[in-house]
């Protein structure tokens, strides 16, 4: 489906004007080091919670994930309770009020000030912040790549001047503004996902029927599941793999478990705890993060299921299929085969809003 590309263009100049204006009033509200780095321990529940949300969810998680459950099935929900039990309750409740408290009482900024302060350990310090210098950037590269890739025929450019537009429009804000120019950018960036995935669960539903009519439709297709991946345990979209067969291991061992337990490991979140006023601020943004990673990833996996069920109906294939057999191909052209124009732009700027949050 096509979108007119100077109502497409006009729309992510105004998105990356906005965060650049919603960066500089960070940079105004930064007065110290503490503001720099910390924003001065007083940071708002809900813009904590949605910042944290929106670092925690990336396009991967929109277009990778769910195109995994596409592929996988609904099986993949067990990470959205992962993320929410572990990502969110745990996170915030327990390591985050203790995090907030001992990075308080030691005047800690960063996560390695944190651990070089907590154990006494410079050495330490120094490891934490290597292991960060070296590994973030590899992550931090890919995702700037994800970005620059929709903005080069988005705006008419090359790939190159995309790529470097889109990471000095990032640099710009979180170099000057600091903690409190990111959580505010991630704020908004997270606002425009959240309405973006809204709005995809209900035109996903309306085209399936309903989600029991589309539920149905999608459990009356296991007999569709391919041979290679029924011989390895997968039993239909809507219903687990066989316990101990290789599918099962890749949905439960590596997809589940490592990415719902691995995100209590991302400096990145860790110090969002930081930047609380009190351990209140915490149970509170619980009530705003929870729901945001439920309908992140949730609408992500379901959607991507669902999508089998709408491109058997009109063209007679699975998903995996009709993607030419290119997992990350399929959320892509299920919105564009499938959505209507505007909320193929809405869509569109919901992916450069996770890639840069």
């Amino acid at each position: 489906m096509a979108v007119n590309p100077l109502t497409m263009t006009v729309l992510v100049l105004i998105y990356l004007a906005a965060t650049l204006v919603i960066g500089y009033l960070g940079y105004k509200k930064t007065k110290c080091a503490e503001d720099y780095l910390v924003a001065g321990r007083d940071s708002h529940p809900v813009i904590i919670a949605l910042s944290y949300g929106a670092t925690f969810i990336s396009t991967s998680a929109i277009i990778g994930f769910g195109g995994q459950a596409a592929n996988l099935g609904m099986g993949l929900i067990w990470l959205t309770v992962l993320n929410i039990g572990v990502g969110i309750l745990l996170a915030f409740v327990m390591f985050g009020k203790k995090t907030r408290e001992i990075g308080q009482r030691l005047s800690a900024v960063t996560f390695p000030d944190l651990m070089g302060k907590l154990y006494k350990s410079p050495l330490l310090q120094y490891i934490a912040g290597f292991i960060i210098v070296i590994s973030m950037p590899l992550y931090t590269a890919a995702i700037l790549i994800g970005g620059a890739r929709f903005i080069e025929p988005t705006l008419g450019i090359s790939y190159s001047t995309s790529l470097i537009l889109f990471a000095l429009i990032t640099a710009v804000y979180v170099v000057f503004g600091g903690i409190i120019a990111v959580m505010y950018t991630d704020a908004f960036q997270g606002t425009i996902m959240l309405i973006g995935m809204t709005i995809l669960l209900v035109l996903t539903l309306g085209l399936v029927g309903g989600f029991t009519t589309g539920t149905t439709a999608l459990t009356n297709m296991a007999s569709l599941v391919p041979k290679a991946l029924a011989a390895q345990g997968m039993t239909g979209w809507t219903s687990m793999p066989a316990l101990g067969s290789p599918i099962w291991f890749t949905l439960v061992t590596t997809l589940v478990l490592g990415v719902g337990i691995g995100v209590l490991a991302q400096p990145q979140l860790v110090v969002r705890f930081m930047t609380a006023k009190n351990n209140k601020s915490l149970n509170r943004a619980v009530l705003v993060g929870g729901p945001f990673i439920l309908m992140m990833t949730g609408v992500a996996f379901t959607v991507g299921a669902l999508s089998n069920v709408y491109f058997y109906q009109t063209s007679g294939m699975i998903a995996i299929d009709a993607a030419g057999g290119n997992v990350d191909a399929i959320m892509p052209l299920f919105i564009n085969e499938a959505m209507p124009d505007v909320f193929v732009i809405i869509f569109m700027l919901t992916l450069p809003a996770a890639a840069m949050s």
